[in-house]
């Protein structure tokens, strides 16, 4: 039977079986030191006699079973060591492994990183990235399960889309009609608010824009919530916020060693986090740092920067929900704020300089819907089947989306975002 390695201590004194892949080898005359890797860590092992000359040809990430007996040490990774009496190859690599996968750090750029991305991902520091990535989608997951909310997995291939009406979508051939690749499963979510009142899902999206940049992938990961029977955009605000502290402290009981080994420190959030609206932050931007953008409809990349930082010093956090964008900038079933209709109740969180979050309340009176488009010169006739569920009654609702990669890399303090991506996909890359 198997024993994985950070069971081995368990084990003194007694005969074992481990597998795994040769993390590192060290041959000196008759005697070899294998450090083995498997997926709970790393072992020492000390192979002699003929077990070592088994050992021979074998490199580094070669798949091999070694069985022996267990003893204490104090250096070794796990405080115990196993000297092996029997070595099973069970698969030897074929040819030169192109990058040396048991440095701390991988000496190469981007490029080479992600071309070799099915082998470099078992790097250690490469596998405590995605280990996190894996942790904050299971926070997610908890903590929404934990405040009434029902999973959902909707169809990611769409007759249209509700952001851009088809302008930024991967276009499909779906047997003799033309289909596209969802951007947001936001219709989806405010129908199933008609079913369990709150849902949510974690899913890829597909954005067909041409750029290139350290922020950006055309296929990513976003984890979605909406909520019926809220009282204003506040109460998604809040959840998101009840969400944060949630994840910041399941990554500190889960991902510790993983965070150690990638030099990361957890943001703290020990009050509620700052909302600021859009015009007070092009003020402050103007005031503080020259920067003339006042009455603009966005920040840009610079500005988000910028006002993170202002936040950072002035409230301490590493996090600000920047609200009220316009109504031009925000999607047609975006909810205008009844106070000053050219704004609307929605909102961005910054985290660390960039936006990780896009949320706000949804119309939810299908008179509203009607409006709106009239106004947008929109026909409704293009969107009868998300229109459908506003005939029949819907509470006030909103949501939000975030953007797994953005979180994890601003968490991580990874400069691309690529680097929090299993396998990126973007303008210029489709492969591995």
């Amino acid at each position: 039977m198997r024993t994985l390695v950070s069971d081995i201590s368990k084990h003194i004194n007694k005969k074992i079986t481990v597998s795994g892949w040769i993390h590192k080898i060290r041959k000196l005359g008759g005697i070899s030191f294998v450090s083995l890797r498997d997926r709970t860590g790393i072992a020492q092992i000390v192979v002699e006699k003929e077990a070592h000359k088994i050992l021979a040809d074998i490199t580094t990430e070669s798949v091999v079973e070694f069985t022996g007996q267990v003893k204490a040490e104090k250096r070794a990774p796990q405080g115990a060591e196993i000297h092996a009496i029997d070595v099973k190859i069970i698969s030897p690599v074929k040819e030169d492994v192109p990058i040396e996968l048991n440095k701390k750090e991988l000496r190469a750029n981007l490029d080479t990183l992600l071309d070799n991305r099915p082998l470099t991902l078992r790097n250690p520091q490469q596998r405590a990235i995605f280990k996190v990535q894996s942790e904050i989608v299971k926070a997610f997951r908890d903590y929404l399960s934990s405040e009434g909310f029902t999973e959902i997995n909707s169809s990611k291939i769409v007759e249209s889309g509700l952001e851009t009406g088809g302008a930024e979508m991967f276009e499909v051939k779906w047997f003799n009609e033309k289909a596209f690749l969802s951007q947001s499963p936001q219709m989806y979510k405010q129908i199933m608010v008609g079913v369990y009142e709150r849902v949510f899902e974690t899913a890829f999206a597909y954005r067909a824009e041409k750029h290139s940049t350290a922020r950006h992938l055309n296929e990513y990961l976003s984890l979605d919530f909406e909520m019926g029977f809220i009282e204003s955009y506040e109460d998604i605000m809040e959840m998101e916020e009840g969400f944060l502290k949630h994840l910041l402290k399941h990554l500190k009981e889960t991902c510790s060693e993983e965070l150690e080994s990638l030099e990361a420190s957890l943001p703290k959030i020990t009050t509620k986090i700052p909302r600021i609206r859009l015009r007070e932050a092009q003020e402050i931007l103007e005031k503080e740092y020259k920067e003339k953008c006042l009455g603009e409809a966005d920040l840009d990349p610079n500005q988000e920067k910028l006002i993170s930082k202002y936040v950072q010093k002035k409230y301490n956090s590493e996090f600000v929900f920047i609200t009220h964008y316009p109504t031009k900038k925000r999607p047609f079933y975006t909810y205008n704020d009844p106070q000053n209709p050219k704004e609307t109740l929605s909102f961005d969180l910054m985290f660390k300089g960039i936006e990780v979050t896009t949320g706000g309340q949804r119309i939810h009176l299908y008179d509203d819907y009607l409006q709106k488009m009239k106004e947008r010169g929109m026909d409704p006739k293009k969107f009868q089947d998300y229109l459908a569920v506003f005939k029949y009654g819907m509470p006030p609702h909103g949501g939000l989306a975030i953007g797994a990669e953005r979180l994890t890399a601003k968490i991580l303090g990874l400069k691309n975002i690529r680097e929090a991506s299993l396998f990126p996909r973007d303008i210029n890359r489709l492969r591995p």
